[in-house]
């Protein structure tokens, strides 16, 4: 049923964390370092895939000996990805490979996506000149999909996006605010921002439904890594998950039949790291049923952050990882 994976021979684990709790805290601090080491890895091989939801079928569309990650997926027919902090666009019939210009944001993670009309791309780039005394400085900029100057919309760092309201109105991201890592909304054009949650343990993954209704995200409020969704105003929060895995960042159907998301085969606690036994499951939205639709692989952080659905909702695009 499935095809195309690298064999899991090829495999093998960058880190290892202990099973007891860590401050949260250190846990992001890990959650950068290691983000950072996975990107600057000389033996990552990189495997950019779509899968078939109905057959499960796996096609690999580039295999490349450098660290990609995150593949949103654009109706003319190609990915957008990041790597080593720069945006770069992979063309879904040709398989060619073309940096993407994104002016002063060279350093880019993978937290990024595009509009509803298809005009736009929302990136988090590091500012480095951010006034802030905190070690990252991601902070949400937009610009055109076809490349260009970046316009930042918040004002606040650290600021990850994450999805896009139905009207293209509205950003969702994570944001880290004294300390605590919870989820907001800010418009297109800036100014304030709305939070949407207040609770012990991150918030992450915030990404809007098709019809505007509700907002998907990953939370810890229970002490372990599960799917939720609330509306979009941030009210009536409710778990979709309740499974041993670690589960992240939901994405919805386009059909807004289906959420995609990736599961960590063990308990990582509140980190979301590189180098791990993962797959990936689908969430039919009106049963709630769920099953595999990927074998388990070597994968995490950069396989699937942000939404990668193909126009028809038909297929995900994703990436899965080997190191030698």
């Amino acid at each position: 049923m499935f095809q195309s994976l690298p064999p899991l021979s090829m495999k093998k684990s960058l880190v290892s964390l202990p099973s007891t709790k860590m401050a949260f805290t250190a846990v992001l601090s890990l959650y950068f370092s290691f983000a950072s080491l996975a990107q600057t890895k000389s033996d990552t091989t990189s495997y950019i895939q779509t899968l078939d939801i109905t057959s499960g079928k796996i096609d690999t569309v580039l295999a490349i000996k450098a660290h990609f990650e995150a593949p949103n997926w654009h109706p003319d027919n190609y990915l957008i990805l990041n790597s080593y902090g720069k945006l770069h666009t992979l063309d879904l019939a040709s398989k060619k490979l073309k940096e993407l210009y994104t002016g002063f944001a060279t350093a880019c993670n993978n937290d990024h996506g595009i509009s509803p009309d298809k005009k736009w791309l929302a990136i988090s780039h590091n500012d480095k000149s951010d006034p802030s005394p905190k070690r990252y400085k991601s902070a949400i900029y937009v610009l055109p999909v076809s490349g260009g100057e970046p316009r930042r919309v918040t004002s606040e760092v650290m600021s990850f996006w994450h999805g896009w309201s139905a009207d293209g109105k509205t950003l969702a991201y994570c944001g880290e605010r004294n300390g605590n890592y919870d989820i907001y909304s800010i418009g297109i054009d800036g100014g304030a921002e709305k939070r949407l949650t207040n609770s012990e343990g991150l918030d992450d993954g915030p990404d809007y439904s098709p019809d505007g209704k509700y907002i998907y995200f990953n939370s810890y409020r229970t002490g372990h890594m599960q799917i939720w969704r609330m509306l979009a105003d941030g009210s009536q929060p409710e778990q979709l998950t309740f499974d041993e895995n670690s589960n992240w960042f939901a994405h919805p159907s386009p059909d807004n039949q289906w959420i995609v998301y990736i599961a960590y085969t063990s308990d990582e606690k509140q980190a979301h790291l590189f180098g791990k036994n993962v797959k990936l499951r689908l969430m039919n939205l009106k049963t709630k049923e769920i099953k595999d639709i990927t074998p388990v692989f070597y994968g995490g952080q950069g396989t699937i952050n942000v939404p990668s659905w193909s126009p028809d909702s038909k297929k995900v695009a994703f990436v899965s990882y080997a190191v030698k």
